[in-house]
Formats: structure tokens, sequence, C-alpha cells
């Protein structure tokens, strides 16, 4: 996730030198295209991170609903062996 989010910043960062070094009255067709073609990357890449995010977050509430699942059946285990312990 960190790696298409460093990708991002990437390339905003060649997007905005790229606008800056073409300092001329007006940038060409290929270089608005190329901008386009950027920024649309751009989006692309941040939907997959809140995508990831969405991802990572349902999978943090599996793990704890498990955990609780878990901590329930150790005591009923324990519940089950004080019973078993008082009818000996």
């Amino acid at each position: 996730m960190k790696n298409i989010l460093k990708a991002g910043i990437a390339v905003v960062v060649l997007a905005s030198a790229m606008t800056v070094a073409g300092c001329s009255s007006s940038p060409s067709d290929g270089e608005l295209a190329q901008l386009e073609s950027l920024k649309s990357e751009v989006a692309s890449l941040e939907k997959a991170v809140d995508a990831k995010k969405a991802e990572k977050a349902d999978l943090e509430k599996q793990i704890a609903a498990k955990q609780a699942e878990l901590a329930q059946a150790q005591k009923d285990q324990d519940a089950t062996r004080e019973r078993l312990k008082s009818q000996q």
C-alpha cells in the first residue's frame, strides 16, 4: 500500500516538474495529454489505496470478532473444567 502511495506522489511530482519545466505561454497538446494521463493514474492509485484501507478495516473487524469468539470459548472451557472438578 505504501508503494502505491509513493508511486502516486512520484507521479504528482513528475507532473508538477513537467509543468514548471515547460514554462511556455501554453502547454503543447502532448503535454496536456500526458498531464491528463498522469491525473487519471493518480486518481486510480488513490482509489486503490482507499480500497485497501477498506479491506484492512474489514480484516481488522474479522480479527476482533475471532478474538472475541476465542475468548468466549476459553471462558466456556474454563467453566466446564470447574464443573467437572466439582463433580469429582
